[in-house]
């Protein structure tokens, strides 16, 4: 399958603004990609690759917990005991106590550790591996699209994230269900990320891009989809 026609496609039948990004996850550090420079947090690395980096990053160049804890790169009986507690996000104004956070969390997938080494980051317009996750930066109504463009031959519903980490709901949910993504992102990625006020967030599985392509490509030849 070739990404960097289908990421052309995209693009062009949604009009986004901003660069798809393909992520896969590898048991061994890929030898014909770089690996990322410095620390940066989940986030931050879909920024990079939006902005145009390829690179692969390893445990050891993730900065936070989530992206660490959720994407598998690190097993959470590592972290300090403030971090297990989650503690840490009371005064940050995230959570009001200790059990309102334990609570949120138990709805939080995580990929398990140990099974992977590094994931690569890549803008799917330069994609040239199979990738497991596509996430993607839109407006509202371009989301919407997606969404009927996933379901417009399967029926299919997509999930919607709540306020898990995107980490957590943006890529380990959408990697261990194989479902449609969407959501609004968390504060801690909406911070760093410099996304606009209107901007959602959709990740879609691999393996149904190209269906929801072509999906998109027919619904805009029908009535409520055609852009007369």
């Amino acid at each position: 399958m070739n990404y960097q026609e289908l990421a052309k496609k995209l693009k062009i039948i949604l009009k986004l603004k901003r660069e798809p990004v393909a992520l896969k996850w590898v048991s061994r550090e890929p030898r014909n990609i770089p690996q990322e420079e410095e620390k940066s947090r989940f986030c931050t690395k879909l920024s990079k690759a939006m902005n145009g980096s390829i690179f692969y990053s390893t445990a050891d160049e993730e900065e936070c917990m989530g992206g660490q804890k959720y994407t598998g790169m690190k097993n959470p009986k590592e972290f300090p005991k403030n971090m297990q507690s989650g503690s840490f996000l009371v005064p940050a104004g995230v959570y009001k106590s200790i059990p309102a956070v334990q609570r949120s969390w138990e709805y939080n997938k995580a990929i398990k550790p140990g099974v992977f080494s590094a994931i690569i980051f890549a803008p799917l317009t330069e994609t040239n591996f199979e990738p497991d996750i596509i996430f993607i930066v839109a407006d509202a109504r371009q989301g919407m699209e997606i969404l009927h463009a996933n379901a417009y031959d399967s029926g299919s519903h997509g999930l919607g994230a709540d306020s898990s980490p995107i980490c957590s709901s943006m890529a380990s949910v959408p990697y261990l269900t194989g479902k449609v993504t969407y959501g609004f992102g968390d504060i801690g990625s909406r911070n760093h990320m410099d996304l606009q006020d209107e901007e959602i967030m959709i990740s879609i599985p691999a393996p149904d891009l190209e269906r929801i392509i072509q999906n998109l490509e027919e619904m805009k030849t029908k009535t409520f989809f055609r852009e007369d």
